[in-house]
């Protein structure tokens, strides 16, 4: 035999030589919950190792996490219900919970890249991403709120703004908003293709932000259509986005693939809370090797083509002197 492939995987050094994925803390961005008060930090049930963290403690996370070299961070805020409305107005107020966050933790750590969520569930009683009429999600009449959230997180100091709510536009809306306020250096990460998926229990746990009726099938992406991603990528590319996004991530490695091959912006891929209470459910059986199951899923990424991952094991991977 002429070709024998295992000759490349020998010993430790050849096979670390020629290793063609690589992953560092650089590629990984930390999703980090938020909730009013002070002194606050209480365990998401059903994601291990995931807390809400009041600002004070949220600040203390950060400059940890700076520490061991994770650097992004992505914030989502838990807002009482008694602030909740229709139209989601808690959402762009000023001095509400999201936007204090943001700015204490630019004040205190300018070197930290500070990534939003712009969505209406969070904050609308009806736990939808858009204003609700009669059952249906208004798509243009959102576009306005969303506009007025994005503002307001540029304002406070976001870094990069990301879309997650699958209206139809608002990329462009968004763009052309902060643009006419001053804000051309802010990023645009597009939840590109969001799918309609069973793997976001756990966070909508972490926010109460479960749909109060429904479902989110009208806007958010059918698991069995891929070519849809295409369309959706190429009008955010066109509309001024920075990133695309997939979500999730694990049941979704093809469309990463598909977007990386066919557009030149940077991929992200979002390893949702479903996916990481899986592995921590199956590790704390003993059914899985939890560094080894961790980082294949977290390498798979990076083989399909994300250059950024939102993982909520970002923070314990370094920790554990998993990225070798």
């Amino acid at each position: 035999m002429l070709q024998r492939p295992r000759r490349n995987r020998k010993s430790a050094v050849i096979r670390d030589m020629i290793q063609e994925t690589r992953l560092d803390a650089s590629n990984l961005i930390f999703p980090l919950f938020i909730v009013e008060g002070k002194n606050q930090k209480t365990e998401v049930s059903s994601m291990p190792g995931i807390y809400r963290y009041s600002i004070d403690n949220l600040l203390r996370e950060v400059e940890s996490c700076l520490a061991l070299g994770l650097k992004s961070f992505d914030l989502f805020p838990n807002i009482e219900e008694a602030l909740k409305d229709k139209y989601a107005t808690e959402s762009y107020r000023s001095g509400n919970l999201y936007t204090r966050a943001i700015e204490e933790v630019k004040k205190n750590f300018p070197e930290a890249c500070v990534v939003t969520d712009v969505a209406m569930d969070p904050y609308s009683s009806d736990g939808h991403d858009g204003i609700v009429e009669s059952g249906r999600i208004l798509n243009d009449e959102t576009l306005d709120v969303l506009g007025k959230m994005a503002l307001a997180h540029a304002q406070a100091g976001a870094d990069i703004i990301a879309p997650s709510d699958m209206m139809d536009g608002r990329i462009g809306y968004i763009r052309n908003i902060l643009d006419k306020n001053g804000f051309t250096e802010v990023s645009l990460m597009s939840y590109t293709a969001k799918y309609a998926s069973a793997f976001y229990g756990p966070f909508r746990d972490a926010l109460g932000s479960a749909p109060k009726h429904g479902d989110k099938k009208t806007y958010q992406m059918n698991p069995a259509n891929s070519r849809e991603a295409l369309i959706e990528a190429q009008l955010d590319a066109e509309e001024g986005a920075d990133f695309l996004m997939v979500k999730p991530g694990l049941p979704y490695l093809d469309i990463i693939k598909l977007l990386a091959d066919n557009f030149d912006l940077p991929i992200a891929a979002y390893n949702v809370s479903g996916e990481y209470a899986m592995l921590k459910a199956a590790a704390q059986n003993g059914w899985l090797d939890e560094e080894r199951s961790i980082m294949e899923t977290l390498l798979s990424f990076r083989r399909a083509g994300a250059t950024a991952i939102l993982t909520y094991h970002s923070k314990e991977v370094l920790e554990k002197g998993w990225l070798k």
